[in-house]
């Protein structure tokens, strides 16, 4: 009898992402006794709210354990359509915000259909559109153009198969912001092309450096062909509690939900729950957190910026820096920048991603969503490493 295993053409090429190999190898290391740092995940390192872990409790004493409506429970659809100002029909609740972009992917592309991405993008966004039969169309946005996408750009991207565009910014990894005159330099290609969507990823919002504007808000004329996604992932540091969402036209969020209805149906009663007070509580620790992300910010750069053969543009958001190390790269005698991480990882124990896995060789994603004591510890372990090369 044959055991052979046909994997679908769909998933040719799809594999763990760079950034969890990444981790895994770490983790690998660590568990054989090497004492490891690992810069390389997005989860701050701040405790969930105790007043989101509280309510997550009383929902569990208090019997809220049963299945879930697909789209989200009333309450947290209410809340986050009041927040973005829209009715509970323009918002769909996710197990996590990877899952809301799957959902509008897998919803809304044909075979063939094309989705513009600037470059650097998050490691996903290219295998959702490739699993949901899209075809990515990548546009290098390097480091001296602030890694922003500009309108001479997505004109030329722009075919009769495109339907969306992905944007995300704060921008994991660049950490790149769009200002209100940048949404309207690109709204001015858009309303030329009213067959391409626009999916806004603000998963970052409050961890914004810079005056930060969702697309949504800047671009109002847009907002009927516009999805934002966004949670409470990042912010409240819920990464565990896996919700997001996503806010949009009612005819996709319809079509999002029943996507959903046929992989996860809805999401953990609980956690959303617990979404609700972290939504409704005390917001005063989105200032407090993002004044430590900044000074954690600050301090990384410097360091980077001090080693020789790297250079790092300042980040307007998020919680990543993502330095140029060509010039490292050449004096250490590696191909690319996946040899040089590796070759970290087994002279220091110091785990970071390379930038090919954001599509953008020739760079690295450090994380600084850390304590000081392990950022301190990591930055003088890669300066020592890169003091070294070509000696």
């Amino acid at each position: 009898m044959s055991t052979d295993f046909r994997r679908a053409e769909r998933l040719q090429g799809l594999e763990l992402s760079e950034i969890v190999q990444v981790s895994e190898a770490a983790r690998a290391m660590r568990d054989a006794g090497h004492d490891v740092i690992a810069l390389s995940t997005g989860e701050p390192d701040f405790p969930t709210p105790p007043h989101v872990v509280e309510a997550a409790h009383r929902a569990a004493v208090n019997g809220d354990t049963n299945y879930t409506p697909t789209g989200g429970t009333a309450k947290l659809r209410a809340t986050v359509a009041e927040g973005a100002g829209v009715e509970p029909a323009n918002v769909v609740i996710s197990t996590g915000a990877k899952q809301s972009i799957a959902n509008a992917m897998l919803a809304t592309l044909d075979p063939g259909d094309e989705v513009v991405m600037p470059v650097p993008f998050w490691t996903s966004y290219a295998d959702i559109v490739r699993m949901a039969g899209g075809v990515p169309v990548l546009v290098d946005c390097p480091m001296e153009a602030g890694f922003r996408l500009t309108p001479a750009q997505l004109e030329t991207a722009i075919t009769s198969r495109t339907r969306w565009l992905m944007l995300n910014a704060p921008s994991n990894p660049s950490g790149a912001v769009y200002s209100a005159e940048d949404y309207a330099g690109l709204a001015e290609v858009l309303e030329r092309h009213p067959h391409v969507w626009i999916m806004a990823d603000e998963i970052y919002e409050h961890l914004s450096f810079v005056p930060f504007e969702s697309f949504r808000e800047a671009v109002p004329g847009l907002r009927d062909r516009t999805l934002v996604i966004n949670g409470v992932s990042k912010a409240y540091s819920m990464t565990g509690w896996r919700v997001g969402w996503g806010i949009g036209p009612a005819p996709l969020i319809k079509a999002m939900t029943a996507v959903q209805g046929q992989v996860t149906s809805g999401g953990s009663s609980i956690s959303q729950a617990a979404a609700v007070a972290a939504l409704t509580g005390d917001q005063s620790l989105l200032a407090e957190r993002n004044a430590a992300m900044k000074a954690r910010r600050d301090r990384v750069v410097a360091a980077l910026d001090a080693m020789p053969g790297v250079s790092c543009l300042l980040p307007d958001g998020a919680f990543y820096a993502f330095p140029n190390i060509e010039e490292a790269i050449k004096a250490g005698g590696f191909d690319e920048d996946g040899a040089f991480c590796k070759a970290l990882l087994e002279a220091e124990a110091l785990a970071l991603v390379p930038g090919r896995a954001f599509g953008m060789p020739g760079h690295l994603r450090l994380s600084f969503a850390y304590a000081d004591a392990l950022l301190d510890e990591g930055l003088a372990r890669m300066g020592r490493f890169v003091a070294g090369l070509g000696a």
